[in-house]
Order: structure tokens, then sequence, then C-alpha cells
């Protein structure tokens, strides 16, 4: 590893800092070195504040300040370019007169998408792009995949027992995974922007779908009823966190419960792909049932398959769990009695 990708990776582990707080903004880290000394480093911590940028500038002490047209800031992704929440970035490092500019890889989205990196070099700055370019486009896979197929990034998610089925045949709900198992979900839960069920699971289950079990944001419940059939006593109709209910007759808000009118163009898969593109949804992680998760496997829209199985439980007769097609196998990992498989479509690119 040569020095620039030293700390270029600094910069990664500074941005996954920002993890769960700056959505629908990227992941972002910037490292300020001199000479080879660090003088400076800095993440965006949460969304609608400062960029990495900024809090990395602003973390050089007085008697550094004057070295800064003579060094070099590594970002692990282009400074924007445009005024947003914050003005723009790359006028900062001009204003500062910063000399080089390392970036990980190019922002894609529209209002920068190389209009950093232009300004910067028309301003007379030296800038390197594509330092672990690999590394910083997978932080932020979410955001990019987003920005390029205009979509969110789908996880799906779902436990079965050892003889791969994840109810019992009266569909009455049966808890397969253990508490290990359950907190980490929890936690999983933290890192999307949205949570999605369909009716049937929202009825049978009952959920709550937040993160009781993990600090950190609840995503926004996302739910599947398309003729209005749940009752507003289960535990989404909460108010705790924000819900959208997807639906064929009512489009309504209500304080931070909507209801989403699908339009009828395209597939389901597709309508709540786009009402995701709608309310800015740059993450979803798919919770039940068994028909919902299938059908975004048949449509081939997912990015990761997460499946937890106890080895020792045994559901006889029991409702079938979703079934992958076109993919590859990742890690596997053991909680107790819980294995967890994760896996990706074939032609997953991050």
């Amino acid at each position: 590893m040569d020095h620039h990708e030293l700390y270029m990776f600094r910069c990664i582990e500074l941005a996954k800092l920002g993890a769960g707080a700056v959505a629908p903004n990227p992941m972002v880290g910037a490292v300020l070195v001199h000479e080879g000394r660090i003088i400076g480093e800095g993440f965006h911590q949460g969304y609608g504040q400062p960029h990495a940028e900024v809090n990395c500038i602003n973390s050089v002490r007085s008697e550094d300040k004057h070295l800064l047209p003579f060094s070099t800031i590594y970002v692990s992704l282009e400074p924007c370019a445009h005024f947003g929440k914050t003005p723009p970035c790359a006028d900062l490092l001009i204003r500062e007169q910063i000399p080089e500019v390392v970036v990980g890889c190019r922002d894609p989205f529209d209002a920068v998408n190389g209009k950093g990196i232009e300004k910067l070099r028309s301003a007379g700055r030296s800038v390197m792009v594509g330092i672990l370019e690999q590394e910083c486009t997978r932080l932020n896979k979410r955001f990019f995949t987003f920005h390029t197929k205009h979509r969110p990034y789908i996880v799906l998610k779902w436990a079965q027992s050892r003889n791969l089925n994840i109810a019992s045949h009266d569909r009455s709900r049966v808890f397969i995974t253990n508490e290990v198992s359950n907190r980490l979900v929890h936690c999983w839960r933290t890192e999307e922007a949205a949570i999605m069920v369909g009716t049937n699971t929202a009825l049978a289950d009952d959920p709550h779908l937040n993160t009781r079990k993990w600090p950190g944001i609840a995503p926004t419940r996302l739910i599947l009823d398309l003729h209005l059939r749940l009752p507003d006593h289960l535990n989404i109709f909460d108010r705790k966190q924000p819900t959208i209910i997807l639906n064929r007759t009512r489009h309504q808000q209500l304080g931070n419960l909507t209801y989403h009118k699908l339009d009828g163009e395209g597939t389901v898969v597709q309508q709540v792909l786009a009402a995701c593109v709608a309310h800015n949804i740059q993450s979803l992680f798919i919770e039940g049932g068994a028909s919902l998760l299938q059908s975004f496997i048949d449509e081939q829209s997912w990015d990761e398959a997460r499946v937890l199985t106890n080895t020792a439980l045994h559901i006889e007769e029991g409702l079938s769990a979703p079934r992958l097609r076109d993919f590859r196998a990742g890690d596997t990992k053991r909680f107790l009695s819980d294995e967890l498989h994760t896996y990706y479509p074939n032609n997953y690119s991050y």
C-alpha cells in the first residue's frame, strides 16, 4: 500500500463513522496531509451538517493553518460543486489555496458528477482521481445504486428452519432465530433508509419494525397494503417513526404517516421502487413475507440476501422460504444454532 492508498484508507475509516446518520447524503471522509504528517481529519457527521472537507479544515490547529497552501487533501468522494444544504466544498478548497486534491471516486449525483473535479482543475489545482476507487464506491453502494440505477439498494432478509420453512402451515408466528441473531437484525435496520413488509406479515406478526434492540435511527416503515386491509390498532400505526402505506386507492399525509397511492404502471415491484425514488429512499430492507420477497427475486430487483437458518429447528408442513436464482454465495457466519448465509446476484458489482 503506497502513501496515497494509506491516507485514502484512513478517509474510508473516517467516513464509516457517519453510517446511519448522513443519508440520503453519502458517507465521506477527508484527511489533510503536509509532508507526511496528518494535520487535519474530518467526516460528514449528519445530514444537513458540514461536509467532510469542512470538518477536516476546521480541525487543523491554529499553528498549522499556514500549512494549508502547501498540503494535500484526500477525500473519499469527489468534492461537491453545487449549493445544497451547504456551500460547495470545491470552492472551499480553492479559497483555502490547497494545491493538491486526491479523490477516491467521482460522485454519481447529477449536480456533481465530475463538476467538482473540473472546477478544481480550472482553478489550477492538481487533482488525482481513483485511489482505492472500488473501496470508496463500495462504501457508498446505496448512494451509487440510487443515482446510477434509479432505485434503492435492496437487501432481502428472512429466517428459516433447517428444512427451509419460514412459518407453520397455519401461518402462525414462529420464533425461529435466537437473541443474538435478533439483535443483529436490529443493527441491520439502523443501516437502511426503509424497512418493508407485506400485508400478510403485518397482520400475522404485528411487527414494530423498529430498532429497539440496537442503538440507532429507526428506518422508515414501508408497508405494502394494496387494498388497505390493515386495522389501525397494529404496531405499524403507532406514529413512533415515519411510515408509508403503499396502496391503490388513497393518497394522504397525516403527520409522519403517509398513504401513497401507486400509479398502476408496471409490476407491483416496479411501482414500489418508483415510490421509493419519489420519497428519496436510497436503501430498502425487506423482511417479508415470502411472496413479497419472492417477487423481488423473480424480477431480479435485489442486491443482497441475508438468510438466517436455525439448524436446530424443524417445522413440519410449513410455509416454504423464498428461493433465490442467479446468485452467488458470500460469507457464512454462525451464532449458536443460527447460521447466517449472505448471497448476491451474479451481476452484483460492489
